[in-house]
């Protein structure tokens, strides 16, 4: 599906629980299990989806369905899912201070070559206190967090650059000495980073592939696309953009706007409040989101109506220059089927995806 003029398709895959709603009403239970996973991988790849992107949590966010509490490991679990498909494209998502960097260029060229490079990395900088302090360690300021996932990246493509030569890195946080991790990659694995702080978009532009962003509205991607891709261009680079919104379709609008305030009515009011004090305390992704929009997607931009008008608003998506939908829905599987039936041949028809 990608091309220059298509929307390129992926999953923002269920690989935690209680995936994507902060709330009891009409959660799939086992979503969140490896065999669930994996059906889900390989009905995206039969639909032409390019893309698998996972979440990371160490920790969930209490209450009464402890949002995300329970979740599979992205780095063994793209092992097991790049194995099990063919063409598809597989992410995993690493917090920077819980990997040295020269653990995760092995991990990463090892999952390259076992998927004839099919493997991409997302990198975060970590923003939850309520995990890291568990293990003892303490986040840095927002500023110097990007600082390290700069020198992260760069020492990950020093030790992947196919010209071989021994690395030698020093910064506040690492020392590396005549570093070398082979195998390489046979190709320079994808990069992504998630965030929208200027921090963080000064870091993508520098750095990486990828800019994983999330918008309060289809109006506000405009400036966020364009902001990060001229930095990247001014660079002399580009950078790819990608959003995650949560579709929610029904055989009438009002069927669709009842089941997103039945969703917000059994809100888990505890891990809500967890998630935006420590969004609010340690990110600048999230700033125009009101709980009621973290309950009910996520942190997803919400998709609502008919399957016409959620093909319009992905069509809008698209036209405001975003790349790539990694999408996230209430039953992952039912509604995947749902998608290549009554949405997808809608997209096909207006030419914003192609098979």
């Amino acid at each position: 599906m990608t091309g220059k003029n298509s929307l390129a398709l992926g999953v923002f895959m269920p690989n935690c629980s209680n995936m994507p709603s902060i709330s009891t009403h009409g959660v799939v239970a086992d979503q969140w299990q490896y065999p669930n996973n994996e059906r889900i991988a390989l009905l995206a790849e039969s639909l032409g989806f390019d893309y698998l992107f996972p979440v990371s949590r160490w920790r969930g966010f209490g209450g009464e369905t402890n949002y995300l509490g329970t979740s599979l490991e992205t780095t063994t679990w793209a092992a097991a899912l790049l194995r099990a498909t063919e063409r598809i494209k597989v992410f995993s998502t690493v917090h920077v201070p819980l990997f040295h960097p020269m653990v995760i260029a092995k991990v990463g060229a090892t999952l390259a070559h076992i998927s004839n490079d099919r493997w991409g990395l997302n990198v975060v900088s970590g923003w939850s206190q309520r995990e890291f302090e568990m293990m003892g360690l303490e986040l840095d300021d927002h500023s110097r967090r990007y600082e390290r996932t700069s020198a992260f990246v760069e020492i990950l493509r020093g030790l992947w650059d196919a010209a071989g030569e021994p690395l030698n890195h020093r910064s506040d946080w690492y020392s590396i000495n005549n570093g070398v991790s082979l195998p390489r990659p046979a190709k320079m694995p994808q990069i992504a980073n998630a965030g929208i702080s200027s921090d963080a978009q000064a870091m993508t532009a520098k750095l990486c592939d990828w800019s994983f962003m999330s918008g309060a509205s289809i109006e506000a991607l405009p400036r966020l696309v364009d902001s990060i891709k001229s930095q990247a261009q001014n660079q002399g680079r580009e950078v790819r953009t990608a959003i995650f919104p949560f579709l929610l379709w029904r055989d009438t609008e009002a069927d669709s706007q009842e089941e997103l305030q039945s969703i917000i009515a059994h809100k888990d009011d505890e891990a809500a409040r967890n998630w935006l004090d420590g969004i609010s305390a340690g990110s600048g992704s999230f700033d125009e989101f009101t709980e009621n929009m973290i309950a009910a997607s996520g942190g997803g931009l919400p998709l609502l109506g008919t399957a016409e008008m959620v093909a319009e608003q992905l069509r809008a998506i698209h036209n405001s220059g975003v790349d790539a939908v990694m999408l996230t829905l209430q039953d992952y599987e039912r509604d995947l089927q749902r998608l290549g039936v009554e949405i997808l041949p809608i997209l096909r028809r207006m030419g914003v995806i192609r098979t």
